[in-house]
């Protein structure tokens, strides 16, 4: 029976640790949670909001930051789709720390999204939507 050497135990471990990396993760977003679900500003500031996430693999939610989902001001549509805006005013902006603020002059209630944007969807001035997300609203006084 042949033995392997110290090195070429390392060789093969080191190799099949870079196939790992190189695969990237498999991690699925499964659905998005958004709080506090409804809000009102109350200082020049914004709002806070966060969002939590889980993934496929597990049922434990997960703090979501800006490398996992995008962050918009937008509408829910039928059938419980959302979209981002686009290039319609929605009365407030939302930055991808999830900070939100109420437009100058709007009063109103605006819909925050947090989520994935749909895949090889190319939509350059229309609502953007969302294959997985959480909503929040925002009412501006």
């Amino acid at each position: 029976m042949r033995h392997w050497s110290g090195f070429a135990a390392f060789a093969l471990l080191l190799i099949v640790g870079l196939f790992t990396l190189a695969c990237g993760s498999t991690r699925t977003l499964k659905s998005v949670t958004v709080s506090p679900a409804i809000a009102t500003q109350s200082s020049p500031s914004g709002v806070q909001f966060s969002a939590t996430g889980v993934f496929s693999g597990t049922s434990t939610p997960q703090p979501l930051t800006s490398k996992d989902i995008t962050w918009c001001a937008g509408v829910l549509v039928s059938g419980g789709g959302g979209a981002c805006a686009g290039n319609i005013n929605p009365g407030a902006t939302v930055d991808q720390n999830g900070v939100a603020q109420c437009l100058s002059g709007f009063s109103g209630t605006v819909t925050i999204l947090a989520g994935k944007l749909e895949s090889g969807m190319v939509i350059v001035d229309g609502p953007r939507p969302m294959s997985v997300f959480g909503s929040a609203q925002l009412t501006c006084p």
